[in-house]
This record gives structure tokens, sequence and C-alpha cells, in this order.
């Protein structure tokens, strides 16, 4: 079967793509990607697609990044399809916000697929991710330690935000695609970054997974096998788990509530599953939790003294028993509803719902300075260009569909989403005030992240701090 055929297949039996949609193509210019391009576009005619071509330049190898950006453009001008291009400081975005460098590029990645695909009102989001990708993914999970969920691997459908993202080369190795490129004379770009072992990924690849294969040769091929096992065995225990869950817990917004007699009932298996789920029910994080944490939970539920039980389990969540009833619940009291008006010339604003201080101070760049560095600001502080904000700023608790504009993503993002992301406690979150200016633009999450507005540059003539502390 030649690779066209096998993709198509792929495409038809997982229901990934129909006919006559619109379909955003991410295109880095390698070979992946280049191939995966072109087999769509053998099949767009057929299958009446409009395509599109993103790409995303990262910024972080100079003129080699430049050279791919003007390649992918070249290939999509000769296909006759849509090409849309991005520059994303990242390296700027990293040192600005602290994030992780992979998790920043894809943040950012991400966010500009997703924005192409509503401006284009396209269907799904199409990747290159390979049956190499797979295997490597499966083995860096076993090394740093996975469950069952985390063998599935990479999924060959899911939806991230609002858009579909899906990968019909799953089951495509990465010889196969170099083939296909090396015989229809497609050319390609190689990244230099992807030789580069000080990265994880790039390690498993150039190294250890060369030197498992000389124990089982076939070793991506089973790794990939266990990847497809996996995502059915794991879709068929969420199903049981969520009608497990319908059958016997009782859910509010802030706890959930069952019987003692009927989750020792449970398969352990199902108990486990059930715990991570309620967690999860409660705006908890439940993958982040370990095995050993997840097994005291359980020990707790389980435990055979009659007594009653009030258990602090991690962040604001308590696991109570009470008699044969066992809760879950969140044990932070939001503070109450509150709004603040900061005036320009206010230095200090207290915020008596949540015992938090906002101070704030202007800096004026003299005449006759000619260097002016932008001032780096900490995790509790926030620089700004005075004459870019709308006075006077709001200072209030947060509100549901509050969003801010990030820096360096196109678009908005909910707070909500931003503090989950970053990983900021519930209890963190509610006592987290929220600054905007006059129009209700969000500007600043004190101890999260700032905005994209008003950035300190080297043209600032005055600089607006602010700074907060309990």
């Amino acid at each position: 079967m030649d690779l066209l055929t096998k993709v198509e297949q792929t495409i038809k039996s997982e229901k990934l793509l129909e006919e006559g949609e619109c379909i955003v193509v991410a295109v880095s210019g390698g070979p992946d990607s280049v191939a995966l391009l072109h087999l769509l576009f053998a099949l767009a005619e057929r299958w009446h697609w409009r395509l599109v071509v993103a790409h995303l330049n990262h910024g972080f190898r100079g003129e080699e990044s430049e050279e791919e950006a003007l390649f992918v453009a070249g290939i999509a001008a000769q296909l006759g399809v849509t090409f849309e291009e991005a520059h994303l400081d990242v390296p700027a975005y990293i040192r600005a916000t602290g994030t992780n460098p992979q998790v920043a590029a894809r943040e950012l990645r991400y966010g500009f697929l997703r924005e192409i695909a509503h401006k284009h009102k396209a269907a799904a989001i199409v990747l290159a991710h390979h049956a190499d990708d797979q295997a490597e993914t499966l083995l860096m999970r076993l090394l740093r330690g996975t469950g069952p969920a985390g063998l599935v691997g990479i999924p060959v459908r899911r939806f991230e935000k609002d858009v579909e993202l899906v990968r019909p080369l799953l089951r495509i190795y990465k010889s196969e695609l170099l083939d296909y490129c090396h015989a229809h004379h497609f050319a390609f770009r190689m990244d230099s970054s992807n030789l580069d072992t000080k990265y994880f990924r790039n390690e498993v690849r150039l190294d250890l997974l060369p030197r498992l294969r000389q124990y089982n040769d076939q070793l991506p091929q089973s790794l990939n096998r266990l990847s497809v096992m996996m995502a059915a065995e794991q879709d068929f225990m969420d199903m049981q788990t969520r009608a497990i869950f319908k059958e016997g817990v009782l859910q509010e917004s802030d706890f959930c509530e069952w019987s003692k007699k009927w989750f020792c009932g449970l398969h352990v298996a199902l108990q486990r599953r059930l715990i991570k789920l309620i967690l999860n029910c409660l705006d908890c994080e439940a993958d982040s939790i370990d095995f050993m944490k997840l097994e005291q939970i359980r020990d707790a539920i389980l435990g055979e003294t009659s007594s009653n039980l009030s258990l602090h389990i991690g962040g604001n969540l308590v696991l109570a028993r009470e008699y044969d009833r066992i809760y879950l619940h969140n044990d932070v009291v939001p503070p109450k509803p509150y709004a603040y008006t900061l005036e320009q010339d206010m230095r200090v604003l207290a915020i008596e719902e949540t015992g938090i201080t906002v101070e704030s101070i202007w800096l004026e760049r003299a005449p006759q300075q000619e260097q002016w560095a932008p001032p780096v600001h900490g995790q509790n502080a926030a620089w700004f260009d005075a004459e870019q904000l709308l006075f006077p700023l709001q200072v209030r608790s947060r509100q549901d569909g509050d969003r801010m504009r990030l820096l360096g993503m196109d678009g908005s993002k909910k707070v909500k989403d931003i503090f989950i992301d970053s990983k900021i406690p519930p209890s963190i979150r509610l006592k987290t005030p929220i600054v905007m200016d006059s129009q209700e633009q969000v500007i600043w999450l004190p101890g999260v992240r700032r905005s994209s507005h008003a950035l300190v540059t080297a043209q600032t003539r005055f600089v607006f701090c602010l700074s907060i502390y309990n």
C-alpha cells in the first residue's frame, strides 16, 4: 500500500477530516510537515479541501529560521494555497515570563495556530507528528514515571481549547516520510536544533532509542502498538469511571460526597480513577498528583477506624469522613467581591478583603539620558509605559469570563486558564486581584503574569510600577 493510500485510510477510519472543509496545515519546513502538506494537497481535489499553510518563526535560530519561513512561503506559492506566517520572539517571551522554553514555544505555537484557524473558520489544524514521535513520547514518559493514561501517548485527535487538532501520520514512520519526499523530489529543511542533545527528546531519539534497539530492533513498533492498545483501554476505563461517578457521587460546586461502603465495593482500578475524576471536578489538576499521594487519599477513605476523619490532602482540599459519608471539599472561604479605583497619583491601595496592599511609583527618564534599559520586573511587581495606560486603573476580584492578552501571543486568554496553566493553587487564585485600565482591559495578574499592553521599551519616557505585598 502506498503512503498516500495509507494516510487517506487513516483519515477515513478515524474520521479525522470531512469533505469540503477548510484545514490549517502546520508546516515547519522539515521533511515531516513538507510530506504532510504534499499528501494533503494530493487529496485536496478529491476531498474538496481548502488548505491554509501556517508557519511560525520562533526566533530561536536567527537566519536559519528566516530562511525556513521563506522556504515554506515558496512551497505554498508553488501549490497555490493560502500562506499565513508569524514571527514571535520566543526567547524574549521566555525572559519576560520565566516560562520553560519548550512550554513557551508550545504555548505560542498553538496560540498562533488557533488564531489562524479562527481567521479562516477552519474545521481542524493538521499536525505532522508521526510514529517515531509517538515511540519517543512513550519512552520519555516511562523514564519519568507514568500511569496507564500516559501510555496512550500523543492522541490522534483532540481539542485544543475550541479547535480540533488531528494527526494523520501517527502510524507512519519517519523513514516512510523521507522516502516519500525523496521519491517525489520534494525539498525540505533540517532544523539544526534537532541535533542538540541538551533537549531530552533529542537525547532519547539520538542516543537512547538506538541503544535499546540493539535488544529489540522493532522497539518503535512495539511502543506504538502499546499506545494503540492503551488508547482503547483508557477510553473504556474512562467510560466506566464516568458511569460510576454518575451512579454514586453527589457533586456540588465546591465539594463531592459519596458512600464509603459503596466505594469499598469498587475495583481498586476504578477507585483510583474515581479519585482523580473527583479531584478534576473540584478544579484540581489530578494528573499532577503522584501515585503515593493518590494511595494516601485512597487509604484514608478505606480506613478501618470508625472515628471521623479530616485530612488536608494538599492545596486547599480537605478529605473528611463522617460515619459512612466521604466528603472532598474546598477549605478556602472566598473573599467577598470587591472593586477599587487606583488613581494615577495614589501611592498605596489596601485591599481589606484579602489583606493585600498595592503600591505604585513613577520613574521618569532624564532628558539627557541617552541609554534607557527597561526595568526587569519580579513576580510581585510589574512595570508599564505610563503614557500607554488609561487611568484610573481598577483593582477588583476575579469574575467569570475575565480575559487577558499575554506577551508574545495573539488574541486573549481566559484568566482562569492562565491560573491553571501557571499551576496557581485555587487558594491563591481566590486572593489574586485583577488589575485593569479604565476600559476594563486586564493588564496584570499580580504574582502570575502581566499582559502585553504598555510594555516598557527604549523609547519609554515615564514608567509606572505596581507592586503588591501581604
